[in-house]
């Protein structure tokens, strides 16, 4: 395969693009063919033998990718062949292939292009935990970002304005400024031009600001820690522009602020579930439209040594990706402008402005942003799902995962000669466990906090499905109840119904938590 090889420490000059080995699995381990890999600031670093993970020895930098799953290791049943997957593989992505463990492997969701992919995770997800864990971000406070034009700066600007606080970008050109003020910056500064600390004064009367999130570090810190408002909270992220500061912590104690290090890729192996939360309100917030990443620039495989370069040079604003896998990435291109067209197009049918079309959801159904949208459906129909097929390989996995081999569910000779039509039967829990993946399509909830399959209450299951047949979800919100802890328990009455059978194959009642 082709790759970018570090063969010695240095500068991006020293990359060799050139044919290497391809990837040997270990156990649980699995090898993606990248499509398309995204620069980030410790791409830079690890290079030089300045970072914190040192790979040994010739290695490819590149840790955020995007691609297809080509094989998988001994043991690993949630990832198949054919996936379309994003993964934080900490080095290796500048490569055709790469292998990633596979609890650093994440499903790309259908509406998500392979760029996009390869650069929200590393970038976004450093600054919602940033925001959102470390710091606790509220609605009315005041966020500085230093390096706003970064990639994590830019991430940091956008979900600062979305999760409410008034954002003041600071940057060193007039150009990246603007690009933090069409990202939703209220205020800007030049800290190249403009006094730091004196500006951030003005800007907030004297008070200070609440939050200041730090990629670039060396001497715009000090000042900016002299910029914090009483009980501020100070987010150390990186040290782009060099220097590891020294701050004199007399400050932290006059001013009642809190010093806060923010280590995105630990936190998401300390604390998986969190992180798996955080991610799939990023997914629904790029879903809804109210975050995208900006591309600063695509370059190709052989070019990634120039994308290093310009990262050192602090000439991308947002993100530079390389794509490796060029003709995929066209592919998915097309794709989205097949899409957009049909969605005019469908607009244009059913006679709905492009308000009312978002209001709605991108498939023409409620979409669900409140408890208010929720209560409003109480006892009314959530619609019907689409069909999914029950073939005998999820049969065999489900018994693999359960450990329950009983012969009609596994033995197909038996099942030709004992059942009735020949099929296996699938099992009845099997079924349940659809209805929580086949909700999700009829109640779509976006900007939620927290949404958690909670159980489920009298199941029945009167008709049983065989291998090979077809089930859909039908279902509606009997009633809600609200709880101490300003969360919701929805209470989903739910059927699911077989494509062969005139009765349901299973009757549920799902409880649901939801808080936004």
């Amino acid at each position: 395969m082709k790759a970018i090889l570090c063969s010695e420490y240095g500068g991006p000059e020293l990359l060799k693009y050139t044919e290497t080995q391809d990837p040997v699995l270990g156990e649980k381990e699995i090898c993606i063919q990248v499509a398309a890999c995204a620069v980030n600031f410790p791409d830079v670093l690890i290079i030089q033998n300045k970072y914190q993970f040192k790979p040994e020895l010739p290695f490819s930098p590149g840790g955020e990718v995007a691609g297809v799953v080509e094989s998988v290791g001994f043991g690993i049943k949630h990832l198949q062949v054919g996936q379309r997957v994003l993964a934080l593989c900490g080095w290796g992505g500048f490569a055709e292939k790469v292998k990633v463990s596979a609890d650093r492997v994440f499903p790309i969701p259908p509406f998500m292009d392979d760029i996009t992919a390869a650069s929200t995770l590393y970038t976004f997800g450093t600054a919602y935990h940033a925001l959102k864990d470390r710091a606790h971000l509220q609605g009315g406070e005041t966020l500085l970002v230093l390096g706003a034009s970064g990639g994590v700066g830019l991430a940091a600007v956008e979900l600062g304005k979305v999760m409410g606080a008034k954002v003041i970008a600071a940057a060193s050109t007039k150009e990246k400024l603007t690009i933090c003020q069409q990202k939703g910056a209220e205020m800007l500064i030049n800290y190249e031009e403009e006094d730091l600390k004196e500006k951030v004064k003005t800007l907030t009367s004297g008070k200070g600001v609440d939050v200041v999130l730090d990629v670039v570090g060396d001497k715009y810190a000090e000042p900016a820690l002299r910029s914090m408002a009483w009980k501020g909270r100070y987010l150390v992220v990186g040290f782009a522009a060099g220097e590891i500061p020294k701050l004199p912590f007399n400050l932290a104690l006059l001013k009642g602020c809190s010093v806060m290090g923010v280590f995105w890729g630990r936190f998401s192996t300390e604390e998986p579930k969190q992180n798996q939360q955080n991610i799939m309100e990023l997914v629904s917030m790029i879903q809804s439209g109210k975050i995208s990443q900006h591309i600063h620039k695509v370059y190709s495989l052989e070019e990634a040594p120039e994308a290093l370069q310009d990262m050192m040079d602090r000439k991308v604003v947002g993100k530079a990706v390389v794509v490796v896998n060029e003709k995929r990435e066209a592919r998915n291109e097309r794709l989205e402008g097949k899409k957009n067209q049909e969605t005019r197009t469908k607009k244009q049918e059913i006679g709905i402005s492009e308000g009312e079309y978002r209001k709605e959801g991108k498939s023409g159904k409620v979409v669900f942003r409140s408890v208010d949208d929720l209560k409003a459906y109480v006892g009314k129909s959530l619609g019907t799902s689409s069909w999914t097929t029950i073939n005998q390989e999820l049969i065999q996995k489900f018994a693999e995962t359960t450990e329950d081999f009983q012969w009609i569910h596994v033995d197909t000779e038996k099942a030709k000669a004992l059942i009735p039509g020949g099929k296996n039967l699938a099992h009845g829990y099997l079924t349940l466990s659809l209805a929580p993946k086949l909700l999700y399509e009829i109640l779509p909830i976006e900007g939620a906090q927290m949404a958690l399959n909670y159980g489920v209450n009298k199941v029945r299951f009167p008709s049983p499905v065989y291998s090979g047949d077809q089930v859909r979800l039908k279902a509606s919100i009997d009633k809600l109840e609200e709880t101490p802890d300003s969360s919701i328990k929805l209470f989903i009455h739910a059927e699911m119904e077989s494509n062969t059978s005139k009765k349901p194959v299973c009757v549920t009642e799902m409880i649901s938590m939801v808080r936004f």
